[in-house]
């Protein structure tokens, strides 16, 4: 199937892209390349590719596609309160558009990364599924809810949208993300020898690996259209339901010589929720997810010790919100996320591949 991957330089792009390769698609990526100096270990996947802003795709570049599998998007929730205009411009205004040129141009079916933040005040032990009703908390969370929404509009006997609510990432990947919650407290326990949750530590996450959501698009992607059409999932598994604490705890026990501090600092963390995860276990059977926190943490002490990690790569490369802000300090970002010029981004250095 030939497959468009938007953001396929991202963190779950660089694993997404390799999975869809391996499965014989046909596959061509478009992204920015905000992230193409943040690369930890060996390269990403090598596939022919538009530099573009997702805010300048036009039918031309749709024409041609069997799939859409949009990533693309301002990625966590403090970047989105930092610039929540261009959250909403980039993560909502911009996907909606995609959809729409891409349902003109052919496209027939639309795989859109959304996210079990989306339940975000759910509060309370009781599982949610996906007619749960939702409650974002910030402008990611929030942006994900209206695009699905726009999505459904669009749906037709030509046009299939799928929302892929994917619970929280970690895992490692060669464009590594070190602000999620497994990955930050595995390089804090390797780096300070503490694993140190900021908060009380009693909200509850659902987790799944990098490579585990990448599985459950091809999944999607090959199901039979009455499957998937104009559906939800919530993409993780129920055994996945993790309090922060316990992340840590496992965290602890994998790092050695690791101290498990809850310091509380920043008081209870609104977003609180556990997720149902049987309505893809149902139907999508080809989707079995192979990973659990306590073997993700071990892959990333590994991949931290093989390929070296240091806490000024964390501080000015992996963590999404400095280095965007980085590049907007140094020139080569304008306020509106907007490379300043041609030259400046690694995009725009390679050129369309």
């Amino acid at each position: 199937m030939r497959t468009l991957v938007t953001g396929h330089n991202g963190y779950l792009g660089a694993v997404m892209t390799a999975s869809l390769v391996a499965r014989g698609h046909d596959v061509v990526g478009l992204d920015t390349y905000y992230f193409g100096d943040c690369t930890h270990g060996p390269e990403t996947e090598d596939v022919p590719s538009l530099a573009l802003d997702v805010r300048d795709v036009e039918a031309s570049h749709l024409r041609g596609f069997d799939a859409v599998v949009h990533l693309a998007a301002l990625s966590n929730d403090p970047l989105g309160d930092l610039a929540p205009e261009q959250t909403y411009d980039i993560n909502l205004h911009a996907s909606i558009r995609l959809a729409k040129l891409a349902r003109d141009a052919g496209v027939s079916r639309f795989l859109f990364s959304s996210s079990c933040s989306i339940y975000g005040a759910a509060g309370g032990d009781d599982l949610v599924n996906e007619s749960a009703p939702m409650r974002p908390v910030t402008p990611y969370a929030e942006s994900k809810v209206r695009v699905e929404d726009a999505l459904h509009e669009l749906a037709d006997d030509r046009f299939s949208p799928v929302y892929m609510r994917n619970a929280t990432a970690y895992g490692w990947s060669p464009r590594l993300r070190a602000d999620l919650v497994v990955n930050n407290l595995v390089a804090s326990a390797l780096l300070t020898g503490e694993a140190k949750v900021l908060s009380d530590g009693t909200p509850w996450r659902p987790l799944i690996h990098a490579a585990d959501i990448a599985h459950a698009f091809v999944a999607a992607l090959e199901a039979p259209r009455e499957t998937v059409h104009d559906e939800a999932f919530n993409v993780g598994a129920d055994r996945e339901n993790y309090q922060v604490r316990d992340v840590a705890e496992i965290v602890g026990q994998v790092v050695p010589d690791c101290r498990v501090v809850v310091t509380g600092e920043t008081g209870a963390d609104p977003r609180s929720y556990r997720v149902d995860f049987s309505k893809i276990r149902h139907h999508l059977p080809a989707f079995v997810p192979a990973w659990n926190v306590r073997r993700g943490a071990e892959e990333l002490y590994g991949r931290f010790r093989e390929y070296g990690l240091t806490s000024a790569q964390i501080e000015q490369r992996f963590t999404r919100l400095r280095w965007l802000s980085t590049l907007r300090e140094s020139g080569r970002l304008g306020d509106d996320l907007r490379w300043s010029s041609d030259t400046t981004s690694l995009a725009a250095a390679g050129g369309a591949r």
